[in-house]
């Protein structure tokens, strides 16, 4: 099946674009918990979702999130303890977890500060299989409703770098690797997983991701290739790009 064009949203500054992304976030969990009696959500960490997560949590928007029936996992996670200031699970407790009324057992950190990196990484694709089921009709690939991903300026989305062996990873879920630009180990998604998601929303703001927004948006197959991003693409579901006009500044609209 021949996926679908992506969704394009562009706002003037990075509080706009991120009241955007936080409304739309809203709009596909309360859809996806009528049709659902849980709403399996993958979040992303970095600097800039942040912003995203504390209108989240803010009122009213708030008011309106199913929050009893979310379940909130990660897309990847950095190898440190989960109070280190680096930590994706920190940040996103600090910033929204702490002030909503999510079930502590409706959480599920990434155990990314084990000895054993791989056998974790394995341990998490174990608990997501156990947690998110696959679609009605289709393989046994979880399906997540939701999977929130940022970018970096070389185009790496979850920890997912280029020049690394995730990207070629076909069967496994979750893996973990050296990424030898940052010299340190990640766990991560692989495209198998985030591509079975029904909605998958990139939060990206700042003029320095603008050259490998342009290269993902751009119909260059050529170009694409450099950027680990563009192999984001939903077989079954939607592909939302939420925008700041700095980090768009380089797309060409259609």
């Amino acid at each position: 099946m021949k996926a679908s064009a992506p969704v394009l949203l562009v706002k003037e500054s990075p509080a706009a674009a991120a009241e955007l992304a936080a409304e739309r976030f809203c709009a596909i969990v309360s859809e996806r918990a009528l049709a659902s009696e849980n709403v399996n959500v993958a979040l992303c960490g970095g600097t800039t979702p942040g912003e995203l997560y504390r209108r989240l949590a803010a009122l009213p928007l708030s008011d309106r999130m199913p929050w009893d029936k979310l379940q909130f996992f990660f897309g990847d996670e950095r190898d440190v303890p989960q109070d280190h200031v680096e930590n994706n699970y920190r940040l996103t407790r600090k910033t929204l977890l702490d002030h909503v009324p999510i079930p502590v057992h409706h959480v599920h950190p990434m155990p990314a500060d084990s000895r054993d990196l791989a056998a974790a990484a394995e341990q998490y694709e174990n608990l997501i299989r156990r947690l998110v089921p696959p679609r009605e009709s289709g393989d046994d690939t979880p399906c997540f409703d939701l999977v929130l991903l940022g970018m970096g300026g070389e185009g790496h989305t979850a920890s997912l770098f280029p020049d690394t062996p995730a990207l070629s990873e076909r069967r496994r879920l979750v893996v973990s690797q050296y990424v030898p630009v940052i010299g340190r180990n990640r766990m991560t998604f692989t495209f198998p997983l985030i591509n079975a998601a029904r909605y998958v929303m990139f939060f990206v703001t700042g003029s320095d991701k603008a050259p490998a927004i342009a290269a993902v948006l751009s119909d260059d197959r050529q170009l694409k290739t450099h950027y680990p991003a563009s192999r984001v693409q939903p077989t079954r579901g939607e592909l939302i790009f939420v925008l700041d006009a700095t980090a768009a500044r380089n797309v060409i609209q259609k």
